[in-house]
């Protein structure tokens, strides 16, 4: 009844009156606070077929940027993620910047690279906490949320927000989120707090049985499986399969760093590898401190012209974020977003298929999903 072609499943209608049960979830899961629907197709309580649906949080942003001034459509699509905020400004305001040729400043992509790796550890460890939470581990899910608040107090001091912090804007960043002596220091402080605090949580996380046992062999996904699907970022690596777009972006040249693997693709794969990515997104911020060199931190000398679409894709705590868009009198033309959580969707719905409809939730959170930045306009008008 289930049919498998290289990786994918595939069921149709017809198929799908003989199974067993029909399961809905959603709009709202209290196991994932997002807008999604997902239907479990089961049979003595093993899932056959899932499909996942996005949509219900319809925002249109790409529609709503169509002919506004380059400057403000950048700072909507901060608006795209509560979580990547930051990694949508960053991508947008780069896309623009290599539509117009723009030259930034040094400084200020230290500075980009260091509130990037600042997003990636609070969204890591919010996976960590969530992940606990659907696990039914509380205390896990507190430990780690108080350790987060010391990266959220990071990206407060640099931005002015708690959520969406406006650093990336065309040419650099706002000099209000360049970074004194004193506060360059207190981020080195929290490194270290981080990385003790982190490798303590990990350390006692391995080492709960109940826990290891609940996640070892949980939704494997094998790597033939997530290539077949386009997974990208953690959820790709889960499977022992190593790209990070880390070391295609010109920012990341000057830091070394380990593009960490896991091997599985199931559940303690996924989770283990975002807690190993912590300490190296420590260790970049560490070296972007050290090296941080002296100079402006935006540059205003450029000029306006149009341009055929630009494309510009950056790694996110999630994976790999594509912007795109041209500029026709200054004004942004075609633009479409396409956030890691559109790729890992079938990697979401696969893990599901033949694990016990139990474990369908936590499969699914396991790939880290954002589905309200996933939903916005597809449909193309003509202006």
């Amino acid at each position: 009844m289930v049919t498998k072609i290289d990786g994918a499943t595939t069921c149709n209608e017809v198929e799908r009156q003989v199974f067993e049960t029909e399961i809905n979830m959603g709009t709202v899961h209290p196991a994932a606070l997002e807008p999604y629907r997902v239907r479990l197709f089961v049979e003595d309580e093993i899932v056959k077929d899932a499909e996942i649906t996005v949509g219900v949080n319809h925002r249109g942003i790409e529609r709503i940027m169509e002919g506004l001034p380059v400057e403000k459509a950048n700072a909507l699509t901060e608006k795209v993620c509560g979580i990547c905020s930051n990694g949508h400004i960053y991508n947008s305001c780069r896309a623009g910047e290599g539509a117009l040729g723009i030259e930034i400043p040094e400084r200020a992509v230290y500075l980009r690279v260091l509130a990037e790796e600042l997003e990636r550890l609070h969204s890591h460890m919010l996976y960590l906490g969530h992940g606990s939470e659907v696990l039914g581990h509380e205390t896990f899910t507190m430990r780690i949320f108080y350790i987060r608040e010391s990266v959220m107090s990071l990206l407060y001091m640099m931005g002015g927000n708690r959520v969406q912090y406006g650093i990336s804007v065309l040419g650099g960043i706002r000099p209000r989120a360049d970074l004194n002596s004193r506060e360059q220091q207190r981020i080195l402080d929290t490194m270290d707090y981080i990385d003790e605090k982190v490798a303590a949580f990990a350390e006692r996380f391995v080492a709960d049985p109940m826990v290891m046992s609940r996640i070892t062999g949980t939704g494997e996904l094998s790597q033939k499986q997530a290539l077949d699907l386009h997974v990208t970022g953690p959820s790709l690596r889960a499977t022992g399969y190593a790209f990070d777009q880390r070391t295609k972006m010109f920012e990341y040249e000057p830091f070394e760093f380990d593009v960490i693997t896991q091997d599985g693709g199931d559940v303690r794969a996924n989770i283990l590898m975002r807690a190993t990515e912590i300490f190296e997104s420590t260790k970049i911020i560490r070296q972007v401190i050290k090296g941080l060199p002296e100079g402006p931190v935006i540059n205003k000398d450029w000029e306006m012209v149009d341009s055929p679409v630009y494309k510009s894709y950056i790694e996110v705590p999630r994976g790999v974020c594509y912007h795109s868009y041209g500029l026709e009198d200054g004004k942004v033309r075609h633009s479409i977003i396409r956030t890691p959580s559109m790729s890992n969707i079938g990697a979401m719905q696969e893990s599901c298929i033949g694990h016990p409809v139990q474990d369908a939730q936590l499969n699914i959170v396991s790939c880290d999903p954002c589905f309200t930045c996933t939903d916005r306009a597809i449909q193309i008008i003509k202006l």
